[in-house]
């Protein structure tokens, strides 16, 4: 169903492409659209995340999971990162291989993913580690209270090392996040 131009506008919904086949939450605002090069095909940032074009619709990444995101020469290159684990709430994300789109025209989008994705950090820090290193990284998840603690091994970091640091890391954060007796 196509919304008036003043309720779309009033309802976040202003520039979402007809051709978008995603569900936006209710309190989901567009806040950027981009066209792909060579169809009808958009990326497009909300409050909530970074919708991508897929097979047979679109589907959302929220801005904590982006790893990282880069607009150079025409094209968006898009790191995704999984949530691989839990440990002690802490979580440990591992990188999807980069996808690369080309823009007809940007518009807003990379200033507007660089803003979400900046903005959902609260602090980053990295540690070296036996094989390597990790970072630790606070973020903010749109939509949902307090933080979660991420945790991005280095290639070849020992793995177990990470964890067990990680769960230290977390329980010391949760710790000085309770309010004292």
């Amino acid at each position: 169903m196509k919304l008036p131009n003043l309720f779309r506008k009033l309802a976040g919904r202003d520039g979402l492409p007809d051709t978008f086949a995603g569900t936006l939450d209710p309190d989901e605002r567009v806040l950027g659209v981009a066209a792909l090069e060579g169809g009808d095909r958009h990326l497009v940032a909300t409050s909530v995340g970074l919708w991508l074009p897929t097979d047979d619709g679109h589907r959302r990444i929220g801005w904590h999971l982006v790893s990282k995101a880069t607009w150079k020469n025409g094209a968006f290159v898009l790191v995704e990162a999984v949530e691989a684990e839990e440990v002690d709430g802490a979580v440990l994300l591992a990188d999807r291989p980069p996808v690369r789109w080309r823009l007809a025209g940007p518009g807003r989008l990379p200033e507007v993913v660089h803003a979400r994705v900046e903005g959902s950090i609260r602090s980053r820090h990295h540690r070296e580690l036996p094989g390597g290193g990790a970072w630790f990284v606070q973020r903010k998840i749109a939509g949902r209270d307090g933080m979660v603690l991420q945790v991005r091994p280095d290639p070849g970091t020992d793995l177990d090392t990470v964890r067990s640091v990680a769960g230290s890391v977390a329980r010391t954060l949760d710790g000085a996040a309770r309010p004292s007796d």
